[in-house]
């Protein structure tokens, strides 16, 4: 078997069976389009050996990988990119989602605290408009949403990547972004035996230590290749440590006169113009008249997480005659997160600030609020995601023009499949008789500023910041978080061929049920059982807290790279379950008595016997059952017109979607505050009720695609369709669902809708093409996107069964958050892509630009607005330099983001003017690979990310409003290949 650096002639008259798309599939050579023959048969390197008619020519290389990426994209009659594996275990990336941000239009996001791509944008539009599938098949998931998680996907054996920007009515035609699909190997694909064998460790510079990563593939077929059996298996694992700086909820309301700098009223009061309504006039300093925003919680932590993933692939393929061919395949990945952070968080109340600094926009840049506590925070995450998928494919060709493909699949996504108490957070500290007047200083952006404390500390005392002789106990909250997500599918088709002319049609059926439920401490308000901070605090409950219990401190020095501030100087380091294994120590309160045990709540008091044992949240309930049928036809020929070929596939899908949504509903009926800590409040319920809601909806999906050969190396496409992307199935239940736990000034509840229709997009594609030489072209892609039934998350002040606030004696003002179908919206825009390759000197790369714009983007000054602009839209670039010769592969990888809205609504979202926003600021990660091959078997490789030492953040309406920041560091990573 001949191995070569670049693809063979297309064209040649040399009888070569197959190209080997290694890990992913077998382009048949047999007969290469015209303009194919001619290009390669002019850039054929004059030094390449003929091979064999017995043997493959087998293609690895980024040179080859680009090659074959190159040929898929213009083969396909719609819009299409897609990347492909340089060799068998060698994906161009260790992330699914960091390869696809390489192609136009398609950006990342990323988790923070890993600092992990786990999910993309195509075109602007995010996660959930976008459908993911393994080899054409619908992929579980947990998190309530209709994206993946691409963390969770391991890309060590993937084939190929497919990214269809325009809908395959075949295949489907529900995201209005774009159709992912991953593509596993299977045996047939490379007949005879093959292995391949992947070991490498990474190593974090924060985290500090080296952990490995591992993977083996072997595959073989029998009886003269009519059947074949492929199984891979992977570890993979990944250690980060990480910093945060985080205000949860920056939300805009008013503020009274009398808390601005500078005030001189006699005393202060702040009062709404309702209560006002309801006692004897109050002076106008004290009404809250004056907008301004309001940082709800601040803090900083560090974060340790250790992310570990099994996955795992068996495919058998029986082939009985020449014309069946049979494939049943299973997948299966578990990924584990376990996390371990520790910092502080301090709780703010509007009506408390006093000394409020405004900024012209309203921004609060200083303000103190006398007896603050402080509160040192810790929490141990354990989170378990699992999926499995079972499928059988069944292809038969009736006649030489007609075929017959079968397909059944059953997927199901586990969280927690254990049930198991997934989080476990720990809070304690100081406060009360001795808090501070402490405030915050807002003197940078988002972007290099970290709002900073001033006068912390015991009293006010810098020094006694971290005085474990006077911390005590405060909350305790422990979360079960319990989701399944169970697809059932089937899709049967036909095509009929004949000369240049092809019909398929099917129908397909899909059966996707979603389950969640919650159970926690709110539920049973077992997180008050010791809250108060204890003695030293002045408080009547609460405990003090051994200064063993505490494992030192950290510096806060250079917490965020690029970022400045005057922050505390230490962290205090603890485990909550070390927390919450001193509590439970003390006793069963019900059997003795434990000074600073919360008797007095009517829930704890009685009921709370020792250990922190969560109950389910009714409200959390729901069951989301969503039946869809759907029918299709797509019709392709080709022609040629005034002697260009020319393409033609028209297509149109109806789906009919049945939606059954269950929930447990219940009203409160009182506010109780807390005995220990009065900005706590616990929530009695009415009887708990099981609702159950239906609905439906139809829609015709059509699709047109068009593709002219204007020469032999350019081409220009033209595209049409309508897609849908529907409801995220959290959205869907049927009940409002109002926390157990509530804090002062900070009611919250949120409604579903289950009846909410998807949103709709009418497209457009215009796509010139230049192929002018081997492994190069240019492209150009104009489009547009008339997106309708847009869902509006909006957030209303409102009282909830009038139940009362015990701290004003008034109807409790909840921010009730709702989601509607709103308005529409047009979206357009143009993707540039450049890949180049100079002769043979090795040398390369690969370019692309995406330009992106709205009739409706976010305008921060209109506070009339209720939640709705275009999400996920930016700008961006990326540019992949590489040298590809000799054995020796380096690849350099420029990825630039713009700033954009990620979404409607933040971490705490009280505001008085709908859901805040939360905005993602630019961000450029750098990162660098590179491999050696020693021998043909044996290849090297190394491989290092966020060179720079790149940051993620996050901020509301304003960029010196910070939601967020993570420094997640550099990683570097290096291993041996092996493959046969």
């Amino acid at each position: 078997m001949n191995r070569v650096g670049t693809q063979p002639n297309r064209g040649s008259a040399l009888p070569i069976r197959s190209l080997l798309l290694l890990g992913a599939s077998t382009l048949t050579m047999m007969a290469a389009p015209a303009y194919a023959q001619a290009a390669a048969q002019q850039d054929t390197p004059a030094a390449a050996e003929p091979a064999s008619p017995s043997e493959d020519i087998v293609v690895t290389g980024i040179r080859g990988s680009l090659q074959r990426n190159l040929d898929i994209k213009r083969d396909a009659v719609g819009v299409l990119d897609a990347i492909s594996a340089e060799d068998i275990g060698k994906f161009p990336d260790s992330n699914v989602a960091s390869a696809l941000q390489r192609l136009p239009g398609v950006s990342i996001q990323r988790d923070g605290a890993r600092g992990e791509a786990t999910g993309i944008t195509v075109r602007g539009f995010g996660g959930d408009f976008n459908e993911t599938l393994y080899d054409g098949r619908r992929v579980p998931t947990t998190n309530g949403g209709r994206s993946v998680d691409f963390s969770t996907v391991g890309a060590d054996f993937v084939g190929q990547l497919n990214v269809m920007k325009t809908p395959d009515v075949s295949i489907g035609a529900s995201s209005i972004g774009a159709t992912l699909n991953i593509l596993f190997p299977k045996p047939f694909d490379h007949p005879g035996f093959r292995l391949a064998a992947t070991a490498s460790g990474s190593y974090q510079e924060f985290a500090k230590k080296v952990v490995p990563t591992g993977g083996l593939l072997v595959s073989q077929t029998f009886a003269d290749d009519t059947f074949g059996i492929l199984a891979d298996v992977v570890y993979t694992r990944h250690d980060t440590q990480s910093n945060q700086a985080y205000i949860n909820g920056f939300g805009f309301a008013y503020f009274a006169p009398c808390q601005l700098a500078g005030s001189t009223a006699p005393t202060c009061s702040p009062t709404s113009a309702l209560e006002d309504a309801n006692h004897v006039p109050t002076p106008a300093s004290n009404l809250t008249s004056v907008r301004g925003a309001f940082e709800q919680q601040y803090g900083l932590s560090q974060i340790y997480t250790k992310d570990e993933r099994i996955d795992g692939r068996l495919a058998l393929q029986w082939q009985p005659s020449d014309k069946v061919l049979v494939t049943l395949d299973s997948n299966f990945s578990r990924q584990t997160i376990n996390q371990d952070s520790f910092g502080f968080g301090i709780w703010f109340n509007q009506g408390a600030l006093r000394n409020v600094t405004l900024d012209s926009n309203g921004v609060p840049t200083n303000f103190t609020q006398a007896g603050t506590q402080t509160d040192f925070n810790a929490t141990t995450n354990s989170d378990v995601r699992q999926t499995s998928q079972t499928g059988l494919n069944v292809k038969w060709d009736v006649s030489d023009n007609f075929k017959v493909e079968a397909d059944a699949n059953y997927a199901r996504g586990w969280r927690n499949p254990d049930g198991r108490v997934n989080s476990r957070n720990g809070d304690v500290g100081y406060g009360f008789g001795i808090g501070p007047s402490l405030g915050i200083l807002i003197a940078g952006d988002s972007t290099n500023s970290i709002p900073t404390l001033n006068n912390y500390g015991v009293n006010g005392d810098e020094a006694r910041w971290t005085d474990t002789s006077v911390i005590g106990s405060h909350v305790t909250v422990n979360t079960a978080n319990k989701n399944t997500d169970t697809v059932k599918q089937a899709r049967l088709s036909g095509e009929w061929k004949q000369d240049d002319f092809s019909l398929k049609f099917g129908g397909t059926y899909l059966d996707d049920t979603f389950e969640i439920q919650t159970s926690d401490t709110f539920a049973n308000n077992f997180w008050q059982a010791y809250s108060g901070y204890g003695p030293p605090s002045g408080g009547t409950t609460g405990v003090l807290l051994p200064a063993s219990l505490f494992k030192g401190t950290v510096s806060t020095a250079n917490f965020l790279p690029g970022y400045t501030g005057n922050l505390p100087p230490t962290l205090l380091r603890y485990t909550a379950a070390d927390y919450q294994a001193y509590l439970t120590s003390l006793g069963n309160p019900q059997t003795k008595n434990i000074p600073g045990f919360n008797y007095g709540d009517p829930q704890v008091g009685p009921n709370f016997k020792g250990t922190f044992d969560v109950a389910l949240n009714p409200g959390s309930v729901q069951v989301i059952t969503e039946k869809t049928w759907a029918a299709f036809v797509r019709a392709s020929f080709e022609t040629e017109i005034a002697g260009m070929k020319f393409n033609f596939n028209a297509g149109a899908r109806e789906e009919v979607t049945n939606i059954t949504s269950s929930g447990i509903g219940r009203l409160p009926l009182t506010l109780t505050q807390g005995i220990g800590d009065p900005t706590l409040l616990s929530v009695g319920f009415s009887p708990s009720q099981a609702v159950t809601t239906k609905s439906s909806y139809a829609y015709l999906l059509p699709s047109i695609d068009m593709k002219l050969n204007i020469t032999d190396k350019f081409d220009v496409r033209f595209d049409a369709s309508r897609t849908l992307t529907r409801p995220n199935l959290g959205f869907l239940t049927p009940v409002l669902n109002v926390g157990s736990g509530q804090r002062l000034g900070a009611f919250t509840a949120t409604g579903g809708n289950p009846t909410l229709k998807p949103y709709l997009s009418d497209n457009f594609d215009l796509t010139a093409e230049w192929y002018y030489q081997r492994n190069s072209y240019f492209a150009v892609d104009l489009f547009v996107k008339n997106v309708s039934n847009f869902i509006v998350a909006g957030v209303t002040r409102q009282p909830i069964n009038n139940v009362i606030d015990p701290t004003t004696n008034l109807p409790a003002q909840f921010s009730v958050s709702a989601r509607v179908n709103g308005p529409d919206a047009t979206v357009k825009g143009v993707e540039i892509a450049w890949q180049h390759v100079f002769g043979d000197s090795g040398f390369g790369f690969n370019a692309n630009a995406t330009l992106v714009d709205t009739n409706k983007p976010y305008d921060p000054n209109d506070f009339s607005q209720s939640g709705f602009a275009v999400t996920g839209l930016a700008n961006s670039a990326n540019f992949v330099g590489f040298f590809d010769k000799y054995g020796f592969q380096a690849r350099v990888a420029v990825n630039w983001r713009d700033e954009y809205l990620l979404q409607f609504g933040q971490a705490q979202n009280n505001g008085r003017f709908g859901a805040e926003p939360t905005f993602v600021n630019q961000s450029t990660q750098i990162d660098f690979s590179t491999s050696y091959n020693l021998t043909k078997q044996f290849t090297i490789f190394a491989e290092a990310t966020n060179l720079t030492n790149e940051t993620y953040s996050t901020h509301g309406r304003y960029k010196n409003q910070l939601l967020t920041a993570y420094g997640y560091g550099r990683r570097l990573t290096a291993g041996v290949r092996f493959h046969y």
